[in-house]
């Protein structure tokens, strides 16, 4: 057998170390401005910001921070997710709407995620009229339940957006 040259091997093919790049290509940064007069603050005249209160309301879904969505808006939410291609679907829940915990106290475990589909999802849904459509039935058949619209993306098999379109009379 003949002895030919060493094969070639990435590691051999990389430049050797030359040791670390002078710190004179990097920026000079500005000493540290104490003065912070001149910096924003959340002082007693600020009252622009308001935080959840903890007793008496109860979060359910996204945008339940707002006041309850007219019809037109609930159908930009609902043109959003059928742009996003994802399929509508309808649940309903008759006691609670929001996410509570009864009978297990582990993390990561709470009642009240599951509820009922009405009907099946909307595969091939094109239009948020067929949608609101639907919702207005579920409110006549359960006039007092939580009824929210879940977008769930059948590609990825996950559920993607939910939001409250209906409460209960008299629940904020």
């Amino acid at each position: 057998m003949s002895a030919g040259p060493p094969p070639c091997t990435q590691a051999s093919l990389a430049a050797p170390f030359t040791g670390l790049k002078s710190n004179v290509a990097f920026p000079v940064t500005k000493k540290a401005n104490n003065d912070f007069s001149s910096l924003p603050s959340n002082g007693g005249r600020v009252q622009c910001m308001k935080v959840w209160p903890p007793i008496g309301l109860k979060k359910y879904e996204t945008l339940s921070y707002l006041p309850p969505l007219s019809d037109a808006a609930l159908s930009k939410e609902i043109d959003y997710l059928l742009r996003n291609k994802w399929v509508p679907c309808l649940e309903f829940e008759l006691e609670h709407g929001f996410v509570y915990r009864e009978h297990h106290h582990s993390p990561g475990y709470y009642d009240g995620r599951y509820w009922t589909m009405w009907k099946l999802p909307m595969f091939g849904c094109t239009d948020s009229a067929q949608v609101m459509k639907e919702v207005e039935e579920c409110k006549k058949e359960y006039p007092n339940a939580f009824i929210r619209v879940i977008g769930f993306d059948n590609v990825r098999q996950v559920q993607c957006i939910s939001f409250i379109v209906s409460k209960p009379p008299g629940v904020l």
